[in-house]
């Protein structure tokens, strides 16, 4: 891993020695053409947001019942008073004992956007299927702040398509991102889920997303995007760890969220 990351830190530093240098004049012209495609991209993605939407949605008849500081919580009572619920499905197995270093790393950004959601009428909570004694001990560690629950003994994760069972492991292929593919990365993959509660209580479904649609939540990378090194990886967050290890993380495996 050590070399790893020098040989990948050196290539990198030969290309920003040979990059184009400028006047200002110049620079300024090439920055305007940008600026057209940033704008484009803006809208873009503001059309993108109205169509997601308007997305049709799936009523939720089934009942899910977590374990929470408060004792069981069911589904309805992870809106906490709210219309509108966000569910992160942290990757962290019951057998693991700490969670998924790339989950904690969008972790380490919900507390942050939390202080503002929590009066928009939005609830964000935090899933996982390890107990909840383990969960809260990381959480503690970590230094987070937002709501986590335990699914464990739930179909929540199988259903959301994050968690895997041993059958579908040993077979070897699992449904996860809206699609049927080989899979041989372990019980859990990450995920975001959406939900609305109407003003009688049903529940509806109204968006998810894996893999790498969870880097919209992922402010870090966009810092990182503005800059000359940009995110600076070989594979997806293969660079980040969990916040209190970056001094000492030689011997550790990375990110396992892909």
């Amino acid at each position: 891993m050590e070399k790893q990351l020098e040989s990948m830190a050196g290539r990198l530093e030969e290309s920003l020695a040979t990059h184009r240098v400028v006047s200002e004049e110049e620079w300024t012209k090439a920055r305007k053409d940008l600026l057209k495609k940033e704008k484009e991209l803006t809208r873009l993605n503001d059309e993108l947001a109205r169509q997601r939407r308007a997305l049709p949605w799936v009523k939720v008849d089934k009942s899910y019942v977590f374990e929470s500081t408060e004792g069981k919580a069911w589904l309805s009572d992870l809106f906490y008073g709210k219309s509108q619920l966000i569910v992160y499905h942290f990757m962290f197995a019951p057998e693991w004992e700490e969670g998924c270093p790339g989950c904690s790393f969008l972790a380490d950004h919900i507390d942050g956007a939390n202080l503002h959601l929590q009066h928009h009428d939005v609830s964000v909570v935090v899933v996982s299927r390890a107990p909840l004694e383990k969960l809260l001990a990381f959480k503690k560690r970590m230094g987070w702040k937002f709501n986590w629950v335990s699914s464990n003994g739930s179909d929540f994760n199988y259903d959301y398509h994050v968690s895997f069972t041993a059958e579908q492991l040993k077979n070897g292929t699992i449904y996860y991102n809206f699609e049927y593919a080989q899979h041989d990365e372990g019980t859990e993959s990450p995920g975001t889920s959406v939900f609305y509660k109407d003003r009688t209580g049903n529940i509806f479904h109204t968006y998810s997303s894996y893999s790498r649609g969870g880097d919209i939540l992922i402010g870090a990378h966009n810092y990182l995007d503005l800059t000359p090194k940009g995110r600076n990886e070989d594979g997806i967050m293969d660079w980040m760890r969990h916040h209190d290890k970056y001094e000492n993380f030689k011997d550790d495996a990375g990110s396992c969220c892909h």
